[in-house]
């Protein structure tokens, strides 16, 4: 293994989460899978990095090099399993704007989706100096962190910790358990091995010019453990 690569658990557990990928205007739906884009948006903020600004932008352009894996660790009351749900919102929101590009003073509708009772595993894998600055960044993050909205705060830390290699990154978050035991998604490399493409990868948050581009995933159901 190279030393310059590192791996970088985190945990987000949370009442809500929301991970929207293809939501536009009125209508915000949840993925049941962690977004890199949340994923790196979270860490932007943390770091205290401006939309928009060129700190972002060469965050964001090494952001692209690094691997995720999203792991959904299945919460349990007692011996029971809890189900993960999608949870429909309505708000109202007022000053959006028209087509026309003027302000609308009257109320719009929205449709929001949260999960309720799911809690993930992320692993990050990449450049060593890069994670090292997300982890220090999460352990004291200078702006809030939410786990897709800034409705859904995090109820515990989300920094699970940093290691030199992928086993011991992933006890961090499964324990000792097969990772086939756990539904999971990882980013591939080629189009080939991939079952799925996502615009997720941030190349801007800037407000006037968010831009992504896909990112190719193999999502792996979980093998029964009984």
């Amino acid at each position: 293994m190279s030393s310059d690569k590192r791996f970088l658990s985190l945990h987000l557990a949370g009442p809500l989460q929301s991970w929207g990928f293809d939501s536009q205007y009125n209508r915000r739906n949840t993925g049941l899978m962690p977004t890199k884009s949340a994923i790196a948006g979270m860490c932007c903020a943390a770091l205290g990095l401006l939309r928009g600004s060129n700190k972002e932008q060469e965050f964001l352009s090494s952001f692209s090099t690094v691997r995720m894996t999203a792991i959904a660790v299945p919460r349990k009351v007692k011996t029971r399993e809890l189900q993960v749900r999608r949870l429909q919102d309505y708000q109202t929101v007022k000053n959006t704007r028209r087509a026309s590009g003027a302000i609308n003073n009257d109320c719009v509708l929205t449709h929001r989706q949260y999960l309720t009772d799911a809690t993930f595993g992320v692993l990050l894998e990449g450049n060593s100096i890069l994670l090292c600055e997300i982890a220090n960044a999460l352990a004291d993050p200078k702006w809030g962190i939410w786990l897709g909205r800034k409705a859904c705060i995090p109820s515990a830390p989300i920094l699970a910790g940093l290691r030199d290699n992928e086993k011991d990154a992933l006890r961090l978050l499964i324990g000792e358990n097969p990772l086939q035991f756990f539904t999971h998604q990882e980013d591939k490399e080629s189009f080939a091995e991939g079952c799925d493409s996502i615009p997720d990868t941030p190349v801007s948050f800037a407000i006037n010019r968010r831009l992504f581009s896909p990112r190719r995933v193999q999502t792996t159901q979980r093998k029964d453990v009984h």
